[in-house]
């Protein structure tokens, strides 16, 4: 744990406190995603801080990978006992051997708490900040991502029935520490942040550390860039909107409509209909793939992707998202 005093962002406090204001309403509840490090202690204790008494609650979840993890559960609830706030703790098992990395299968873990334990219409508010947005922009562009990967995290997003809130997206870490160290707050370190054989960590420590002796106002350069794109994967998705209008039959397109769409925006279309559904989209190959096969499929030929979640497949003049059971 660590703690000790210093200068206190003046206004870190009203950034956060207008943010909430500004996307909230009296039936709200709110939910901070407690990790017990000093991004998400800081956060929770400027909510405490807020008129906002009897709707704002924690969610710790517990995932079993560090050998430290009944402490931190520890931690954090002895931390919203002294701030007379509910705290949930949630156990999980993370699926080690998912393909996808031990990062993103703990991340999956945390959601699928977050859907099974809060209320629908929840908020969630998680503490990621300026240097995690730098850091994903990075993380998604070496894997190849598009404009929506490019955007990185958004202020605000919904996640099924919840919405997923980050107040503190235009904040420094050097801000966030200087309010926990001004309020005598402590913390928990989690031992795994300096293991650079983790992707997001050695862009953290080994890549941006050297990119900002060069560039020293390189976080938020890429933090503004991530902004920018953010604002074209929203004209995207209006564009996207659009086409779906010209194109739906009830819950599935018109085969006509779609070859009338040139091959870019009608990957974007495709793209935009699995988000919305809440499907994972497949890796660009395999989606290039597939709309190939929508221009050109003759009316004897039934091209289907198959995707976790199910399966979108081109019969009878019309491209149908069918559900697995």
């Amino acid at each position: 744990m660590a703690g000790s005093r210093n200068s206190l962002s003046p206004d870190l406090s009203g950034r956060v406190g207008a943010f909430v204001a500004a996307r909230i309403d009296a039936a709200d509840t709110l939910y901070v995603g407690l990790s017990g490090g000093c991004d998400s202690v800081v956060l929770l204790h400027l909510l405490s801080r807020l008129d906002l008494t009897g709707r704002v609650g924690a969610i710790h979840v517990h995932h079993g990978l560090s050998p430290n993890a009944d402490a931190w559960a520890d931690f954090c609830a002895d931390y919203c006992r002294r701030l007379a706030i509910p705290l949930i703790c949630a156990r999980v098992a993370v699926d080690r051997n998912s393909g996808q990395g031990i990062e993103a299968a703990a991340r999956a873990a945390r959601y699928a708490a977050f859907a099974e334990l809060l209320p629908a219409g929840a908020c969630v508010l998680l503490a990621q900040h300026r240097g995690d947005q730098a850091e994903t922009l990075l993380f998604n562009l070496l894997r190849g991502a598009g404009v929506a990967g490019a955007a990185a995290m958004r202020a605000e997003r919904g996640a099924g029935a919840l919405r997923i809130l980050r107040p503190l997206l235009d904040s420094s870490r050097a801000e966030i520490e200087a309010h926990a160290r001004q309020h005598g707050l402590a913390w928990i370190e989690d031992e795994s942040n300096g293991d650079t054989r983790l992707s997001r960590n050695f862009l953290r420590h080994e890549v941006l550390t050297a990119i900002n002796r060069h560039f020293p106002a390189a976080e938020a350069t890429l933090a503004q860039a991530a902004g920018n794109f953010a604002e074209a994967a929203e004209l995207l998705d209006e564009l996207a909107a659009l086409d779906w209008q010209s194109a739906a039959d009830g819950e599935a397109a018109r085969l006509p409509v779609l070859r009338g769409l040139s091959f870019p925006r009608l990957k974007n279309l495709l793209r935009w209909r699995l988000r919305l559904l809440g499907w994972q989209p497949p890796v660009a190959a395999r989606l290039d793939e597939f709309a190939r096969q929508i221009l050109v499929a003759g009316p004897d030929r039934h091209p289907e992707l198959r995707l976790p979640a199910g399966k979108m497949r081109l019969a009878r003049g019309r491209l149908c998202w069918l559900v697995d059971k």
